[in-house]
């Protein structure tokens, strides 16, 4: 299943979500951002979806901090990534 809503006169798709239901979890995508989540509702997996997307976008939360860091196991001066991406991160 798929959505769209359109915008302005041309009705192009500003945002396409596909919801799917594999049986046991219903699993939001947002197509533009590759943002997914899943939810035992098709409700709960776009309110899981919504705060993906929100993340994925830097609209909501932030970096952690270096005592966070440490809390995890992590010593923040000999993280080697820096500003860049992991490499297991896809664009």
């Amino acid at each position: 299943m798929a959505s769209s809503t359109a915008d302005g006169e041309d009705d192009e798709p500003v945002q396409e979500i596909r919801l799917v239901d594999d049986g046991e979890w219903w699993v939001a995508t947002d197509v533009e951002t590759g943002a997914a989540s899943q939810g035992e509702t098709r409700a709960e997996a776009l309110e899981n979806l919504d705060e993906a997307v929100a993340l994925h976008r830097g609209e909501i939360g932030r970096p952690p901090a270096d005592d966070e860091l440490r809390g995890m196991g992590i010593d923040p001066e000999k993280n080697t990534t820096g500003s860049q991406e992991p490499p297991d991160v896809l664009d």
